[in-house]
């Protein structure tokens, strides 16, 4: 018998300036080839601009058997293919929490959610679930693709704004950190 090991990943798919007609008219395709990979995923959704309803990129965060896969998943993407995104962060990841954001006990809608993206420089930081988890969608390190380095740390967290969302992560441990408004993806 062979086991299959997995492994998992983050990907953020950030949108291209000007792309918000062509991404709605691949909203089915991008549903389709997402239901594909449903059993895997443990959080999806969108990020927003400041108007909390345009789309601003894309979080995967998924399990899949190696950085080849992870690959086909990102670069395969409608979106991707039709030139949505104007780039692509994919890294391995580690889920801290041990769950799904459809887990999470807040549930699917509720107060603001953000994703939280600390981007390494130097010292790994950040390695535990801090305290207060209860907020906390998913929360984990990302790594390099042999899973070896520490590159920084990823999070989808309920704040009350993105200070708040921010306060998660160790300050000046991080070359920058990115907090985006997001929210719960899939079909509804």
């Amino acid at each position: 018998m062979v086991q299959t090991v997995s492994v998992e990943f983050f990907c953020y798919h950030r949108d291209r300036p000007g792309s918000v007609t062509l991404r709605d008219e691949l909203a089915e395709e991008h549903w389709s080839y997402m239901d594909r990979y449903q059993a895997r995923m443990i959080a999806r959704g969108p990020t927003l601009a400041d108007d909390g309803d345009t789309a601003t990129g894309s979080v995967h965060i998924i399990d899949l058997p190696d950085p080849s896969a992870a690959r086909a998943f990102a670069f395969d993407e409608p979106n991707y293919r039709a030139g949505v995104y104007r780039d692509v962060l994919l890294r391995r990841w580690r889920n801290l929490l041990g769950r799904t954001m459809w887990d999470f006990p807040g549930g699917r809608n509720g107060g603001n959610r953000y994703l939280v993206l600390g981007l390494g420089a130097g010292q790994a930081t950040d390695l535990a679930v801090p305290p207060g988890q209860d907020q906390l969608i998913a929360y984990g390190p990302l790594l390099s693709d042999s899973g070896t380095t520490w590159l920084g740390t990823a999070a989808l967290i309920e704040a009350p704004d993105p200070d708040g969302a921010r306060a998660i992560l160790t300050p000046d441990s991080y070359a920058g950190i990115e907090v985006h408004s997001w929210q719960f993806g899939g079909r509804a």
